[in-house]
């Protein structure tokens, strides 16, 4: 496999360009997009329970109509929002945009985004994108490509954009497009994927393109979602699509740089970024990839391998997390949790649960919720001296597809999407 060692492509742009590397709709008290706000999955809640109740932890509440489909819940404000199709509160099987209240978990509202997703077998198909809120709007795109913004009070549409369609964008794979949007300040922005346009920014507003980012030869969109670095005085996009990584300026979508890796059956993973570092993981045992981004001055970046490929770090959708200097994650879709040093790669543990199938990590303060296929839960020891299992339950009614949506932390809350099922669990102290 060809590996960049390092490459080296300029950009400019000014520096007063310069803005904080938070997205805009940051909120402390949210998750409001796909694996939180900083895209990280880790909540750094102080007042998490380090052990559950025998049985599991309380259950507030519980309801039904998310309908089919693997796309995580999203919180912001007063509300919850996922995507899905068949819902138990309709009479069809269309895919919808759904709202629901945060204290009791009523059903709001659930507005038409398209016809049901089914090209591919039962456990595979239905809706993956999780929604993302900015202020009074959502953000989802369906697997389709189709992307609908909606007001979050009524779930009244605003505008959609075809990302294939209207953009020029390609899968590269048949999965179907599950990428969660990145909303930084005015600006909307998604991988629509493949060499007319492997990333665009629009005006959150009005759908409007603003600009497009092209890689030569790019093979199409993954699933991954797009997060913020900052290197200097620069501001970076990073992403990865079937081609690999790349970084690109949020000011006029020009390609920083660009890691590419050999085709493999789809990339996955949301990357890590921490300081001027990237972690990249990708599934199908290819590995996980530690880069190294580096401000040459006059708005140019570039990237070196820190190490490549690494076969024992691979994942292929459960997801890693960095908790300190260490990375944990399932071994592919093993069901068998590892702990890596991130600046090494070496494996320090790998821990099998109580659990099967691929296992989707977040963090919780000091610990891990690793959330297995099959349904049960285990809240593990972030701890790099040793594998251990502090506590765990199992979803009610799981087990008969894949419990594959990754949860949700917020307030001392723990929310799960268990397809047709939404289940708000109390984990504070």
């Amino acid at each position: 496999m060809s590996l960049v060692r390092s490459l080296r492509i300029p950009a400019i742009f000014a520096a007063s360009c310069f803005l904080c590397g938070m997205p805009s709709f940051a909120v402390a008290d949210d998750w409001p997009t796909f694996r939180g706000s900083d895209r990280k999955a880790v909540s750094e809640d102080p007042k998490l329970l380090t052990a559950w109740p025998k049985a599991g932890p309380k259950l507030v509440w519980e309801v039904k109509g998310a309908g089919r489909g693997y796309a995580s819940v999203t919180i912001a404000g007063d509300k919850l929002f996922t995507l899905g199709d068949a819902l138990s509160t309709k009479s069809d099987e269309e895919e919808y945009l759904t709202a629901y209240d945060r204290k009791s978990g009523k059903q709001l509202w659930a507005t038409r985004t398209g016809p049901a997703w089914k090209e591919m077998n039962e456990e595979w198909h239905n809706s993956r994108s999780t929604p993302t809120v900015d202020g009074n709007m959502v953000y989802v795109i369906a697997p389709k490509g189709v992307l609908v913004a909606c007001n979050t009070q009524d779930g009244k549409e605003v505008w959609r954009k075809n990302l294939v369609d209207d953009l020029g964008g390609k899968k590269d794979d048949p999965w179907g497009y599950s990428e969660s949007v990145l909303i930084d300040g005015d600006k909307l922005v998604c991988t629509p994927g493949g060499e007319q346009a492997t990333m665009v920014a629009l005006n959150k507003m009005t759908g409007e393109l603003l600009w497009k980012t092209v890689r030569p030869g790019d093979r199409g969109a993954g699933h991954a979602s797009i997060v913020i670095s900052e290197i200097g005085s620069n501001r970076v996009y990073v992403q990865t699509t079937g081609s690999g990584a790349l970084g690109v300026s949020p000011e006029d979508g020009k390609l920083l740089w660009s890691y590419p890796i050999d085709k493999t059956t789809a990339v996955i993973p949301t990357p890590i970024v921490r300081d001027d570092l990237v972690f990249m993981p990708v599934g199908y045992a290819r590995g996980g990839a530690l880069l190294r981004q580096k401000d040459e001055g006059n708005g140019s970046v570039s990237v070196e391998e820190v190490y490549g490929l690494n076969t024992k770090l691979a994942n292929k959708h459960g997801g890693v997390v960095l908790i300190g200097d260490h990375i944990y994650g399932d071994s592919d879709d093993k069901g068998q949790v590892f702990c890596a040093e991130l600046l090494t790669g070496k494996i320090l543990w790998k821990g099998r649960g109580p659990g099967e199938g691929s296992t989707v990590v977040i963090g919780a303060g000091k610990n891990l919720i690793c959330q297995f296929q099959n349904g049960e839960v285990a809240l593990v020891k972030a701890d790099p001296s040793k594998f251990t299992v502090v506590s765990q339950f199992k979803i009610p009614g799981s087990g008969k597809r894949p419990s594959w949506a990754h949860p949700a932390i917020v307030d001392g809350k723990l929310y799960i999407r268990s397809l047709d099922d939404i289940l708000c669990y109390d984990i504070s102290k």
